[in-house]
């Protein structure tokens, strides 16, 4: 067996499960969960209409590279949603959710033969990029979030000897489970510090099509090109159709960059078997050529958070986040995983702590007496599950006293 398979630390939602295996909800109340960043909302009926519409795809085998058309919806998108152009033949390719992407970069770029190979990654953290990490043979660094700046990761704390062990650097914009977007000045940092030490720089922009200020988010390749980099040198970009256009099931996104990286990439995914099944390429076409149900989703999150953040917030240090679908709350007294515990018990709701999103690193873990909250459900739904956390967070706060 591999051995590195054994440095996978468990899912943080096998870790809650463990955690609240002996628990019994109060059965008063119905389940409502909201640990699970999966979109709820319907599908929309053109991209279902396209995977019933090309069952007679089913009879070739896809190529790795995606169909020309689907390439071409995608520069398309990324021109009318950055106002760039990017070349369709070279720098970009589809992947099956940006998920396994994220996975397999990191198996295409690090090179373990070097002494202290090193991915650096935000903290908390999408635990996928800890565990590409591993596998690919590097060692993880951690920045930090500080929430004295809307949650930025700190990249400061890491220092010159492991900026100069690594190969590979995560980021999330907006982030998980924050909710914070990278500005341009924090991207100039970034690709500074790239090109010093020559590290790939991996960009995880799933949930760019979510959010709450007038401003849409910066996408590192928008950051890119304004910053004179128009060859995106060592910047691969990770968009997914899951979230901005509520098919989680049907695992479609694409990377964009470099396409010096783009072409070894594909070198890989020829090896490892990813091509993107003919129906869901058809599907995915027509959901990059169409906003509207995109912007529908939009103000349906927009509708849902202007209503649930103010009762959440009377009782808990909160705030609408810049993007994305989750609440990133503090708890009253700091014990995250106590909280969640209480609650699932007393009022049937789950929650995941956010200690188990994150690494200590630099003496604190920084997801530690936070929670996360995906807004994912029915508007009615999350409504109820916020006036019982309500609820329950002020016999909390007396249990403290």
């Amino acid at each position: 067996m591999n051995p590195l398979l054994d440095k996978l630390h468990p899912y943080p939602f096998e870790r809650l499960r463990a955690l609240t295996q002996d628990i019994k909800p109060n059965p008063a109340y119905r389940a409502i969960s909201l640990g699970i960043g999966e979109p709820k909302h319907p599908a929309p009926q053109l991209v279902e209409d396209a995977l019933v519409g090309s069952l007679k795809t089913l009879a070739a085998y896809p190529a790795t590279a995606g169909e020309p058309k689907l390439r071409e919806a995608i520069v398309g998108w990324l021109e009318r949603r950055y106002g760039l152009r990017l070349d369709a033949a070279s720098q970009v390719l589809p992947v099956n959710g940006s998920r396994e992407a994220l996975f397999a970069l990191a198996q295409t770029v690090i090179d373990p033969s070097q002494p202290g190979a090193t991915v650096v990654c935000p903290n908390p953290f999408y635990q996928i990029y800890e565990g590409a990490a591993l596998l690919a043979g590097a060692q993880t660094a951690f920045a930090n979030s500080d929430p004295a700046r809307n949650f930025a990761a700190d990249w400061s704390q890491i220092d010159e000897a492991t900026w100069s062990r690594t190969q590979l650097l995560y980021c999330c914009s907006p982030g998980n489970p924050t909710g914070a977007v990278m500005p341009l000045g924090e991207w100039e940092t970034l690709f500074a510090l790239s090109d010093q030490h020559g590290f790939v720089i991996a960009s995880d922009e799933c949930y760019s099509e979510i959010y709450f200020r007038e401003e849409p988010p910066l996408s590192g390749l928008e950051a890119a090109a304004k910053l004179g980099r128009h060859d995106f040198r060592n910047l691969i970009a990770f968009t997914s159709l899951s979230k901005r256009s509520n098919v989680p099931g049907m695992r479609s996104g694409f990377v964009a960059g470099d396409a010096a990286l783009i072409k070894k990439f594909l070198l890989y995914r020829t090896y490892h078997g990813s091509a993107m099944n003919p129906m869901v390429q058809a599907a995915s076409i027509a959901a990059w050529n169409d906003e509207a149900h995109v912007i529908a989703n939009r103000e349906q999150y927009r509708a849902k958070f202007a209503q649930v953040t103010p009762v959440l917030a009377a009782e808990l240090d909160v705030a609408l986040p810049d993007a994305s679908f989750y609440l990133w709350a503090a708890v009253p007294g700091g014990d995250d995983i106590a909280f969640a515990q209480q609650l699932l018990a007393q009022y049937n709701v789950t929650v995941l702590p956010g200690s188990l999103l994150a690494r200590e690193a630099h003496g604190v873990n920084p997801g530690a007496g936070r929670i996360r909250l995906a807004l994912v459900a029915e508007k009615a739904e999350c409504l109820e599950a916020a006036r019982r956390i309500a609820e329950f967070t002020r016999s909390f706060k007396q249990s403290l006293l």
